[in-house]
């Protein structure tokens, strides 16, 4: 049997942008359910194992935004997969923070998704073990998707997901405001009853494989927790109409439950235009030209 790696590992975490979000309803229990396409950006936090005998973790970037490492989400996933797997061998974690915290891009439930890609790799698990997937489930809605970071339909409250999808690279920009929108708040604008009535889904259908006709396929659907999100956060607003005033941009539209922001550009040429201008005029604001898909 091969010795498990000794030397430093590093997984990417990825931001996991919703380029779609329908919510359906709410269940008896609170949760909500979904209806959601999810892709992941070219930009994302950067998560380093050294295997050893002491789990621990340290945060660089932004480490006050991410608040105590004990409430950290990398540091909780290893805790939970030790406790499915005792004889897992763990060690210290280094967790560069690049996305912001609170933003709508599920950072740190990608972050939580890669802990768990390494200690597979530390500890020669298959990624798609039973007990690592349980994990997954637990430690969030977000992080299953985030496992396997591929263009998906995710459905349910996070649980159900489609096979992997093909789709054509979006080039984009990612803004933030510097504002935290906490997700409970959001959806709590929605004001859902627990076992109220739900919507109906819309049907699954396969995606444009051109990119004009991926980005008309997009507009004509939406984000449920957009206008919630605005109430909330009226710096939402600002940031769509700074990225709708850049030209080339075919689509604006709120990630997740907010407040990050992106648009959806012809070029990658275009998007760094773009984002250059969008900084010069909002230096405080986070901004990133990547690709999504």
């Amino acid at each position: 049997m091969a010795k498990s790696p000794t030397v430093a590992l590093a997984e990417n975490a990825p931001a996991k942008v919703n380029l779609t979000l329908s919510v359906l309803g709410r269940r008896a229990d609170g949760y909500h359910l979904l209806d959601s396409l999810v892709a992941f950006a070219g930009v994302g936090d950067r998560l380093t194992l050294n295997p050893g005998e002491v789990l621990s973790l340290s945060v660089r970037g932004g480490a006050a935004a991410a608040g105590p490492v004990a409430d950290n989400l990398v540091f909780k996933a290893a805790l939970a997969l030790k406790a499915e797997l005792p004889v897992l061998k763990v060690g210290r974690f280094t967790l560069d923070k690049r996305l912001p915290v609170a933003a709508g891009l599920g950072g740190g439930s990608s972050d939580a998704a890669a802990t768990l890609r390494l200690l597979a790799r530390i500890n020669r698990l298959d990624p798609a073990n039973p007990r690592l997937l349980k994990v997954a489930r637990k430690l969030g809605a977000d992080v299953p998707v985030c496992v396997d970071p591929r263009s998906r339909r995710m459905r349910g409250i996070g649980e159900v997901l489609s096979a992997p999808l093909s789709m054509p690279k979006l080039p984009a920009v990612l803004v933030n405001p510097g504002v935290a929108l906490p997700t409970k708040d959001v959806f709590a604008m929605l004001g859902l009853t627990p076992g109220g009535p739900r919507k109906r889904a819309v049907r699954a259908s396969s995606l444009p494989t051109g990119r004009d006709a991926l980005v008309e396929f997009l507009a004509r659907q939406g984000n449920d927790l957009e206008l919630p999100a605005i109430k909330l956060a009226p710096a939402v607003a600002r940031v769509l109409a700074a990225l709708r005033g850049e030209g080339g941009c075919g689509l604006a539209r709120m990630s997740g439950s907010g407040a990050t922001c992106f648009g959806l550009f012809g070029s990658p040429r275009a998007a760094v235009v773009a984002a250059r201008n969008i900084s010069a005029a909002h230096p405080r604001w986070w901004v990133k030209a990547t690709v999504i898909g």
